[in-house]
């Protein structure tokens, strides 16, 4: 039986939470930041599991980095939408859930970046 990926389990949440975020604020007429945010939120998962499917050390090191960049892209989209209050909604499960990536997928990278030091 294969063990569980908690990163890839955690982005592909993720992009459920921000496909249904999505959904609502295109109900509320935003149509140009919500498409952004569905961008790079969506990639993230994406590039995690390109890097799962990596042919050497560092092809992973980079599609993790590119997951990274992308989240933190996605967060920078969550807090302009939280302090704009462009769709008034509370994106803070939104903003902490993105942290928590981050915090991994940074811990990735510099662990994977290390062992082929």
């Amino acid at each position: 039986m294969k063990t569980e990926n908690k990163i890839v389990t955690l982005t592909f949440d993720f992009s459920i939470q921000i496909i249904e975020l999505y959904k609502f604020m295109n109900e509320q007429k935003e149509f140009v930041i919500s498409k952004q945010l569905i961008r790079s939120a969506t990639s993230i998962g994406a590039n995690v599991e390109e890097a799962n499917a990596a042919q050497t050390k560092k092809d992973f090191i980079a599609k993790m980095s590119i997951s990274s960049k992308e989240a933190r892209e996605t967060k920078y989209w969550l807090r302009l939408l939280d302090k704009s209050q462009l769709v008034k909604f509370d994106y803070s499960t939104y903003l902490n859930n993105i942290d928590h990536i981050i915090n991994i997928l940074t811990k990735i990278v510099k662990t994977s970046q290390e062992s082929i030091q």
